[in-house]
């Protein structure tokens, strides 16, 4: 038995008001708009946001867990979990590192800090000493500890996506060896699995909601005038984003037989709910049942995308390695290429040691350059006004980025479904089961 999910697309044709990514957009639109001409207001409506994330976050736990235990347990062999596993680390150190190359490279060849002559010594440390805490807090041996939860059940209440992998594996490799006598567990976490999507799909309902708020509260918050100041930086990093989207990300699709135009298309409603959330975590559902939609096999889906959600950060990377440099120019701070590999080496291991944690990006640009002092950690000051606005585009190349990688994984395991994939990605309906009940 191996149910499936229906893709908000393929319910059948609607109004175009009707579809979630169009209310999506409206609410963006006029949250925008009240926290520009209404400032305070945008500001008071920061809860409708995180009520909505916190709503998502809720079920982001279950679902990761029954999607990957039926995957794995519905594997052929179990020496598929270890090879695909495999693949997708492979996958996410080579094009993590490219981002931090392209980062540096970019931030080079650019320079957007270079004539600001700011002094380290006049800048208020006191915004960033909560992140730079933090990051001294991020060592290799406790994030490695911190994949082992207390319980199997503790992993699915603490929100620890890799505590939730690992139980998840533990308990579908479990299920696999068990055989027969574990069929009627894996066909109830099936018949879970079709539940716990029914309220995923009821939260999105309210994602319009959760959108509007935090956009008001963005603008209202920081207002639009505060990227006038850092807009060479906040450019630079959106257009070296794109270049990675559509430049290399698009030659890896086009390599693999998809379009990576298509494939944006395909999830322009989860992508706008990243854009309007700031957060990657409340598309998480949706991005694995579209994947599974287009033809992913369910147990490379469940192992790839939550995987990569910690180590598969294109976004993070380019913006660390791009906000080092643009602080060391700001400040004058002469690099040479060997600090400036260092620089790279340093953010490599420091991306991976604080996976997981809220606020990664920030805090691994601060563990990185704690570890080089050569540049000085209180230019993060600098940069921490335009943060929330970069965040977006941060949360956008990584959500890209682990959507061609489950793709590209799945076509290296033979678990990619052509046909599938073709018609999902050309905007044609599929024929899938029903949400109301089990596919036989």
């Amino acid at each position: 038995m191996h149910s499936t999910v229906i893709p908000p697309e393929a319910e059948g044709p609607r109004r175009l008001h009707h579809h979630l990514y169009v209310q999506v957009l409206i609410a963006i639109v006029v949250g925008a708009i009240v926290g520009h001409f209404y400032p305070q207001l945008g500001a008071a409506l920061k809860p409708l946001g995180d009520g909505f994330i916190k709503l998502v976050k809720m079920v982001i736990a279950p679902v990761i867990f029954l999607t990957l235990v039926s995957g794995i347990a519905g594997l052929s062999e179990l020496r598929a979990v270890g090879r695909v596993a495999g693949k997708a680390f492979g996958y996410f150190f080579f094009f993590s590192t490219l981002a931090l190359i392209v980062g540096m490279i970019v931030a080079n060849v650019i320079q957007p800090g270079a004539g600001m002559n700011i002094n380290p010594a006049t800048l208020d440390t006191g915004a960033v000493a909560d992140y730079a805490a933090k990051a001294h807090d991020t060592t290799l041996t406790g994030f490695l500890l911190n994949i082992i939860p207390d319980t199997l059940i503790s992993a699915l209440t603490q929100g620890n996506i890799l505590q939730v992998l690992l139980v998840a594996i533990l308990f579908g490799v479990a299920l696999s060896l068990v055989g027969a006598p574990a069929a009627p567990i894996l066909d109830l976490v099936e018949r879970l699995n079709i539940v716990v999507f029914r309220v995923v799909a009821i939260l999105m309902r309210v994602a319009p909601l959760g959108a509007f708020g935090a956009i008001a509260f963005t603008v209202g918050k920081y207002g639009v005038g505060s990227l006038v100041n850092l807009g060479g930086l906040v450019a630079t990093f959106y257009l070296t984003s794109a270049l990675f989207v559509f430049g290399i990300l698009g030659i890896v699709a086009r390599l693999h037989g998809f379009s990576i135009l298509r494939l944006i298309a395909y999830l322009k409603g989860e992508l706008l709910l990243v854009l309007g959330t700031s957060s990657s975590e409340p598309a998480l559902p949706g991005l694995l049942t579209k994947l599974e939609a287009a033809g992913c096999d369910r147990g490379v889906v469940g192992l790839v995308v939550p995987t990569g959600y910690s180590f598969n950060l294109d976004g993070t990377n380019i913006y660390m390695t791009l906000a080092a440099l643009f602080i060391a120019q700001a400040c004058n701070v002469d690099l040479s290429i060997g600090q400036q590999l260092l620089l790279l080496g340093v953010a490599m291991l420091s991306s991976k040691g604080a996976a997981g944690v809220t606020g990664a990006g920030f805090i691994t640009l601060a563990a990185t350059l704690s570890i080089v002092p050569t540049v000085p950690v209180a230019g993060m000051a600098l940069i921490l006004g335009v943060d929330r606005f970069m965040s977006e585009c941060r949360s956008l190349t990584n959500f890209v980025g682990n959507a061609v990688a489950a793709i590209v994984v799945a076509r290296w395991e033979g678990k990619l479904d052509r046909p599938a994939l073709d018609a999902a990605l050309a905007g044609r309906a599929l024929p899938v089961a029903p949400l109301t009940q089990p596919a036989e």
